[in-house]
């Protein structure tokens, strides 16, 4: 095949493929808040939850961020997050549930948390909700699953919300405008690399 052939045959590839991208937008004319999950085994996670904070600050968007679960107050996001204008950030977590070992105390957490979060749901003036390992409370059922989507589904119209963690529950999952399961392909931890900063919290 030419190289004059090869031009021609891409280039009415990419015309056939604006024109369906062309469609899509074009009939995409809702607009009101998403409900976004980041789950499965995979790196990730929060991290592209958090990079949804910078993209809305970036619009002028007040954030609210609820860490369920996680309990260190010393990562990255938060010293760089916390000192930007418009963020609320909260750190609920105890640590791991490993670490705990207190389910009635775990539960406990879990409530004051999403009683914070049901506050950052209910305000419109914000317009970006990350609920940060929520996933891992709702598989544990530190919270009912069904009282977390119905206080999901309540939010002002135009918030949006990630929620992070593995094991997100179905109803979640129904309740989603937008998943993501994130799959582990490797990962630095499995051959014996520690957890660094700047690169795990």
């Amino acid at each position: 095949m030419s190289e004059q052939d090869r031009d021609s045959r891409h280039n009415e590839r990419m015309a056939r493929k604006k024109a369906v991208v062309d469609e899509k937008i074009a009939t995409a004319q809702a607009e009101r808040g998403v409900l976004l999950v980041n789950t499965g085994n995979g790196k990730g996670k929060s991290s592209a939850g958090f990079g949804l904070v910078a993209r809305a600050l970036g619009h002028g968007m007040k954030v609210g961020v609820v860490q369920f679960i996680k309990g260190r107050s010393d990562t990255g996001e938060e010293a760089f997050f916390r000192n930007q204008p418009g963020v609320s950030w909260h750190v609920m977590g105890e640590g791991f549930t490993w670490e705990t070992q207190d389910r009635a105390r775990d539960v406990a957490t879990a409530e004051a948390a999403w009683d914070v979060a049901r506050g950052l749901l209910q305000d419109p003036s914000i317009g970006l909700v990350v609920l940060d390992e929520l996933n891992i409370a709702l598989k544990y059922r530190y919270l009912e699953a069904d009282t977390v989507v119905a206080d999901l589904l309540a939010r002002p119209t135009l918030q949006h919300v990630v929620v992070t963690g593995r094991g997100a529950p179905p109803e979640l999952v129904e309740a989603a405008d937008t998943v993501t399961d994130m799959t582990p392909v490797k990962h630095a931890f499995a051959a014996g690399i520690k957890a660094m900063p700047g690169m795990e919290w």
